[in-house]
């Protein structure tokens, strides 16, 4: 069982495996008595554990930090009705959260919660550490370092200067000489006309 499948449903106590989505609801099983059953979303609401964050007196930390120092710490879980020995305890074992905003209900939870992950043995993981231990454990591959090809450089094909070649000028024809056509020549006759001077 993985924690990031785990869900608080309201109005029921305890904490639920999410088994199927439907569109009005879902199918969850008890983590207390393994019994499946259909929530309505008409009635009740959902929350992924590893979506809720608690208060603190910086920024805000997801649960599963807390449920860590819990995890780490020498402190015995006390009574979850006692709300002044669930105080005291996350006192000790997180001491800057903000107790001011975090209710004692709310501390009683979680209080609860981790007791019900104890019993079931369900490692405490976000699935976004889970998916970088899985990137970290794969070997790395170093990649193959190729020999540079030194490719010999290709023969030109030899070009030949084509020879110049020969302009044959033209020769020039000679001029034929002209020749007067044989034609009758034309004769003008200019005449003269005399004038007769006539004395009177």
């Amino acid at each position: 069982m993985e924690y990031s499948k785990l869900v608080s449903v309201t109005g029921l106590s305890g904490l639920f495996e999410l088994v199927a989505s439907k569109t009005d609801g879902a199918i969850v099983r008890s983590l207390d008595d393994k019994s499946t059953r259909f929530v309505s979303s008409r009635i009740h609401n959902f929350s992924h554990l590893e979506s809720i964050e608690v208060y603190t007196e910086g920024e805000n930390v997801n649960l599963v930090d807390v449920f860590h120092a819990m995890q780490n710490s020498n402190e015995t879980l006390p009574d979850e009705k006692d709300a002044n020995a669930v105080k005291n305890y996350f006192k000790k074992v997180y001491p800057k959260m903000d107790f001011e905003r975090v209710y004692a209900s709310d501390m009683r939870k979680m209080i609860k919660w981790f007791d019900v992950l104890k019993k079931n043995e369900i490692e405490i993981k976000l699935s976004e550490e889970e998916t970088a231990d899985e990137n970290d454990e794969a070997p790395q591959q170093e990649p193959e370092t190729k020999e540079p090809e030194v490719k010999e450089p290709e023969a030109k094909p030899e070009i030949k200067a084509e020879e110049p070649k020969k302009i044959k000028a033209a020769k020039a024809k000679k001029a034929e000489p002209v020749t007067a056509s044989e034609s009758e020549p034309i004769e003008t006759e200019t005449k003269t006309a005399k004038k007769k001077i006539t004395k009177k």
